[in-house]
């Protein structure tokens, strides 16, 4: 799949400095933020964070007591071999940690929202309420 990135007149100053600032010198600061999506569809919203080499493990979503979405990722990793004879020239380990609230739509279904993780990738999945179906009233008003 093929990223294909538009430019126009208007945004060539921001993509120049983008360039400049991303070298080795100089990171950006967002850049370990997983990428999200969010999706609307006719009976629900769907969240999709971008999470190579997690599992559900790593996560916890719930909602908070003002009644926001909260992701939080969390992964360490220490990769090291262990043995009588080894002495560490290098060792490497990673950490990784991410949080991002989200303040959910009026009309979500908070009893029934629901996550998975698969290829990568964490689904939330944000079922919207029904919409109450009003009976037309009929009825005889009498006359006085």
């Amino acid at each position: 799949m093929a990223l294909i990135r538009k430019y126009n007149n208007s945004d060539w100053l921001p993509s120049m400095f983008d360039d400049f600032f991303d070298n080795n010198w100089m990171q950006r600061s967002g850049r370990t933020a997983p990428a999200i999506n969010v999706i609307e569809a006719e009976k629900e919203y769907r969240v999709e964070v971008a999470a190579p080499g997690m599992n559900k493990d790593d996560f916890q979503v719930h909602i908070d007591t003002d009644q926001n979405l909260v992701i939080e990722m969390e992964k360490k990793t220490d990769n090291k071999e262990e043995g009588e004879d080894k002495r560490y020239l290098r060792r490497e380990f990673s950490y990784s940690k991410f949080q991002q609230t989200l303040i959910l739509p009026d009309d979500v279904d908070k009893e029934k929202i629901g996550a998975r993780v698969a290829d990568g990738v964490l689904t939330i999945t944000l079922p919207k309420l029904e919409p109450e179906v009003k009976e037309p009233v009929k009825r005889s008003i009498s006359i006085d």
